[in-house]
């Protein structure tokens, strides 16, 4: 999708810090951590958001939630734990319309949610 953050992260044109990709994922540091460990992983089909879940298939959503648990692992936070957050519109703070999921962790998290 033209102009979108998350397009131009995947395709190499904005440069990202990244953890891992797979054929349905891309997966990279967050720019502004919320925790001491921030990553996102994103569909790699331009989607705006969870309310668009019928443009994925289901095996591209099963991918995104199997790639939070692998990020979880490479960046060693998945015996300590971690949060998996999905903002979806503008009253969740989504800031990028294109689908992705935060994996926080690293630190022991507030227990509110946000």
């Amino acid at each position: 999708m033209d102009g979108c953050l998350f397009c131009k992260i995947i395709s190499g044109e904005i440069p990202s810090r990244k953890i891992y990709e797979d054929e349905y994922t891309y997966a990279f540091h967050d720019i502004a951590p919320q925790a001491a460990v921030h990553a996102l992983v994103v569909c790699k089909r331009h989607t705006p958001d969870l309310r668009s879940h019928t443009d994925l298939t289901d095996t591209e959503l099963a991918a995104c939630l199997r790639a939070t648990a692998k990020v979880a692992q490479l960046l060693g936070i998945d015996q300590t734990g971690y949060r998996v957050v999905n903002n979806c519109g503008a009253d969740a703070c989504q800031t990028v319309g294109h689908v992705h999921f935060h994996v926080i962790g690293g630190e022991k998290l507030s227990e509110r949610m946000a």
